[in-house]
């Protein structure tokens, strides 16, 4: 049985998410405020929609890819939003990353309309989406999170109930920390490289399996030594995330020196015009932050 699924926001990662639901047989039904951004999935088969409130009303499951709580709230509870036309009991997924308090907020809001709510937050981005092996961190009731992971299953490899709703984008801004530290890591580690004359390239295969091996390290260091800019992600998204785990680590007194750090230096580069650049560009804090980078 096909599984009617609403996507609203069909920005990098809700293309990708919708992509892949179309691929495994899901009926989808897509909104977002861009007519070109739906008109990507409406040619693969998707339904389209302009409202989110339509969206909804011909759909069990509404998944939300979108930026920021207020957005989030927007799509939801504003106007022609997805209360409008959602029918009692319809399950949302918001897999944007936002902050847990406003989730916490958002979902209570979404329970006294009658809509269940599940944060379910992701890593691995487009290409892992594409592929059906995002790895996603999930809060929310024990029933609600089962439920959605009959279509979350189409688009994770892994999927983990981390606790209630919150626990997900909680989750989500370690993971970011982690991440955020990797990237300068292997960057930085790279700039050393190539100063030093050792071949960058190789290192990736040099130190497979070791202590020192990251998916980041695999993936990255040989893009940070060509400069392969390719968009997958972006820079300012990473300091919205990191501003969100300095916040969170400001209400549980939780020290975090590096942290800082890879902030500043992310909005350094988001400061010198690159905050729509993907993480690769942090090369640029080591030769200079230009303003224009070339497609």
């Amino acid at each position: 049985m096909s599984n009617k699924v609403a996507l609203i926001g069909a920005g990098a990662m809700g293309s990708a998410i919708g992509t892949r639901l179309l691929q495994t047989g899901n009926v989808l039904t897509v909104f977002d405020l861009d007519p070109e951004k739906r008109s990507v999935l409406t040619a693969l088969g998707a339904l389209d929609a302009t409202t989110a409130a339509q969206a909804a009303s011909v759909s069990d499951t509404v998944i939300l890819s979108l930026n920021s709580p207020k957005i989030v709230r927007a799509a939801v509870f504003g106007e022609d939003g997805v209360t409008d036309g959602a029918k009692p009991g319809t399950l949302i997924i918001d897999m944007s990353s936002i902050d847990p308090e406003a989730t916490k907020e958002l979902a209570s809001e979404a329970a006294e309309k009658g809509l269940r709510w599940v944060d379910s937050p992701l890593s691995g981005g487009a290409p892992k989406a594409l592929i059906g092996q995002l790895t996603l961190m999930a809060g929310g009731s024990e029933q609600d999170v089962a439920d959605a992971h009959e279509v979350l299953k189409h688009v994770a490899s892994n999927y983990t109930h981390m606790g209630p709703v919150g626990a997900g984008q909680t989750t989500k801004l370690i993971n970011q920390v982690l991440c955020g530290l990797n990237f300068l890591a292997v960057a930085e580690a790279t700039q050393l490289a190539l100063d030093a004359g050792v071949d960058a390239a190789k290192i990736p295969q040099a130190l497979k399996g070791g202590r020192a091996d990251s998916a980041i390290l695999q993936e990255y260091m040989p893009r940070f030594v060509t400069k392969d800019y390719r968009r997958t992600g972006r820079i300012d998204n990473m300091v919205k995330d990191l501003n969100g785990a300095q916040d969170l680590a400001r209400r549980t007194n939780t020290a975090m020196p590096l942290t800082a750090v890879c902030a500043e230096v992310h909005r350094m580069l988001t400061a010198a015009g690159l905050g729509g650049e993907d993480q690769a560009a942090l090369m640029e804090f080591f030769t200079g932050a230009k303003r224009e980078i070339s497609p």
